[in-house]
């Protein structure tokens, strides 16, 4: 890592995201007056577009933000439950995971709509326009987009995923053109209609009579019944912040939590990337992943407990106890499949800020590459397979049930610093997810990196037992060090997209000044105005 390495610096606005024209967009609404929730929006739509095998309209998803114009930290969640008529009887864990069973109510669209309505000021024609234009026109695909596609068409349950997402040989490279015409008619329909185009209008029922034609149980009821909510976030305190995140439901407790433990070292005063900084971050990260698996779906007032400090200077002390800690850090017990358990990036995350103020950060999913690989025919709509982030183990917290709500990983989060907001961070990757921001924020600041070296900076991505990914940046001496301590390391690879694909941007409360910066992980770019 190279330590000139600077973020984007701005002061009209900043787009981050996981692909340049998705910021590009962002930024064109700043500059015609938009704001931060004008912008998150015309940056997720063009997600659904030139990053489809992350997230899309029928994916779901959160969002942290704050309203400048009323100083308020809010949530919005959009996460939907299980199908009311779902049955886990007799299934396959490969049954929540690709085809008809897998996928849950989209929410994605609902909460773009949701939140422009709240806090927009453009219409949602407006917001739509550079997706549509997108869509129609076409673009060329990244490399990475290649890769995920060669991945999934092993997946993929019908011919129309191959239809819409693959040349016509089947053989994708970096540079092919991907024209997506059906889907922008779709996103015309939606500007002219609104999310009621999909929440028991034609595309919904084109949904639910093509899942039903698949055995699925997916129904206009489940869809009719979207409504995404505006949360409390949850917060809690780490050095001079106040960082917020979606509250429990969701899973995203276990970052403030592993920065509660944090907390009580000094880890500044350690040799950055040393052993001891990688060691105490890595220990805590473990016990906050079990905390977090154990108390799935507890009241809010339960997970608040959590952190209070009698309970968590405990795991400080298991954190220095030199006894190594075996600990699960993915799902309750359901073995997992291949392509999650090695914890690939199927999610993105988006942060932006404007010139008044406001803050936003989103995180949204297909839940795996595609989602479920279901695609309705004639409208460019791929499906999400959420239901592969539940339990079938009926002893799990986070068993799915018909009608029930589950847990999920995603953790958009913004933090103050007296008052006002300061950083918007999140990022993809999985149970990942709030090991990579955890890291982040240690780099930033306990170490003082900039926003970009922050991201840039190696990570590692723990999994069950005593197994790490270390990326390959760290000196072999305190590779071996680790070892010696107890974790089971593993190369990653200089950068790996196991340890996430962050977007964040900050600001300087008392100048205005922006900085943003995307994760050379990923394809992402921030883009100022």
């Amino acid at each position: 890592m190279s330590l000139t390495h600077s973020p984007v610096r701005a002061v009209g606005g900043m787009a981050a995201s996981a692909h340049p024209l998705a910021s590009a967009a962002g930024a064109e609404m700043l500059r015609n007056g938009g704001n931060a929730f004008d912008a998150v929006i015309a940056i997720t739509a063009t997600l659904n577009v030139v990053e489809p095998f992350m997230s899309g309209l029928a994916g779901q998803g959160g969002a942290t933000v704050w309203s400048a114009a009323d100083q308020r930290m809010r949530c919005l969640d959009f996460i939907t439950p299980v199908p009311k008529l779902f049955d886990s009887a007799g299934l396959e864990r490969e049954a929540v995971n690709t085809g008809p069973m897998a996928s849950g109510a989209p929410g994605n669209l609902a909460g773009w709509c949701t939140m422009l309505d709240t806090y927009g000021t453009m219409s949602l024609a407006e917001v739509l326009a550079p997706a549509i234009r997108h869509a129609r026109d076409g673009f060329p695909v990244s490399a990475l987009y290649a890769a995920m596609a060669t991945d999934t068409k092993k997946r993929a349950v019908t011919p129309e995923w191959a239809k819409v997402y693959l040349p016509v040989d089947g053989e994708c490279t970096s540079g092919w053109i991907l024209l997506q015409p059906r889907l922008a008619d779709t996103l015309e329909a939606i500007a002219s209609e609104g999310a009621r185009h999909l929440h028991g209008g034609a595309l919904g029922q084109a949904m639910v009579d093509h899942i039903a034609e698949l055995g699925g149980c997916l129904s206009m009821e489940d869809l009719e019944a979207v409504k995404p909510a505006w949360q409390v976030p949850f917060a809690a305190g780490y050095r001079d912040l106040l960082v917020y995140t979606t509250p429990p439901p969701a899973e995203s407790f276990q970052f403030p939590l592993t920065l509660r433990i944090l907390d009580g070292f000094d880890l500044g005063e350690m040799d950055h990337v040393g052993v001891d900084h990688l060691d105490t971050v890595l220990r805590a990260i473990r016990v906050a992943a079990e905390k977090r698996i154990n108390n799935n779906n507890r009241p809010v007032v339960d997970i608040e407990a959590l952190l209070a400090e009698e309970n968590v200077e405990p795991m400080r002390r298991r954190v220095r106890d030199p006894e190594p800690i075996t600990a699960r850090t993915e799902q309750f017990g359901d073995p997992l499949p291949p392509h999650v358990a090695e914890g690939r990036s199927h999610t993105t995350s988006v942060s932006v800020a404007d010139k008044h103020g406001n803050m936003v950060c989103l995180t949204q999913s297909h839940g795996s590459p595609w989602g479920s690989t279901v695609v309705i025919p004639d409208t460019g709509v791929c499906m999400n397979n959420f239901l592969n982030w539940g339990d079938l183990n009926p002893a799990s917290p986070n068993r799915l049930l018909g009608g029930k709500r589950w847990a999920m990983c995603l953790t958009p989060s913004i933090s103050t610093r007296n008052g006002q907001p300061v950083l918007a961070l999140g990022t993809p990757g999985s149970y990942g997810i709030m090991q990579t921001q955890t890291q982040a924020m240690v780099h930033y600041l306990d170490f003082g990196l900039n926003l970009r070296q922050a991201i840039e900076a190696p990570r590692a991505r723990l999994f069950d037992g005593r197994r790490v990914v270390l990326e390959e940046r760290v000196a072999s001496s305190v590779v071996e060090a680790l070892r010696g301590r107890g974790h089971e390391i593993e190369p990653g690879g200089p950068y790996t997209m196991q340890c996430g694909g962050m977007q964040a941007v900050s600001r300087d409360p008392a100048t205005g000044a922006l900085a943003g910066t995307a994760d050379p992980r990923r394809d992402g770019v921030a883009v100022g105005v």
